[in-house]
């Protein structure tokens, strides 16, 4: 018996990868984006404005991109795991900068792991990520049944 207050969701073969760097980390993913271009040609690619450009620009990946991160960009990518349509984060961040827009960032963060969505904020992780097994395979994983948990609150109100 399937337990309700969990979704079996599967991550497919070929991921859909976000790609977002703070200002000071631009340089750092554009260089790890050439260190791996080989793996990730083999997947779909979006990320926030500015880093998308710089990425398809100085690589040939083809990278979508979305608003700036300051413009909303954070929160588009946000959206789309909501709905099931970014399977991994990489986002290069700079922990000895302020941010303007770091409830943004706070938020992305946050919506990637209550989804149960792989997320790496530096080099070595984003590194450990693409050289998983788990890569070139399907994955399948639980969430939380967010419609079943509101459900039930709304009962106990």
């Amino acid at each position: 018996m399937q337990d309700e207050a969990y979704l079996v969701k599967v991550i497919g073969k070929q991921k859909n990868i976000a790609l977002i760097a703070h200002d000071n980390k631009k340089a750092e993913l554009i260089e790890w984006c050439r260190q791996h271009k080989d793996v990730l040609a083999r997947h779909f690619l979006c990320g926030t404005g500015t880093t998308a450009r710089m990425i398809t620009q100085q690589t040939d990946l083809p990278v979508r991109g979305y608003n700036s991160g300051p413009l909303g960009g954070d929160q588009q990518i946000g959206a789309k795991i909501v709905e099931g349509r970014i399977d991994m984060v990489i986002f290069f961040s700079d922990p000895l900068t302020a941010q303007p827009h770091d409830p943004d960032v706070k938020a992305l963060l946050r919506i990637a792991q209550v989804y149960d969505i792989p997320i790496a904020n530096n080099r070595a992780t984003a590194d450990f990520l693409l050289a998983s097994r788990l890569m070139d395979s399907e994955y399948t994983h639980r969430i939380i049944n967010f419609h079943k948990s509101i459900r039930d609150r709304s009962e106990t109100l």
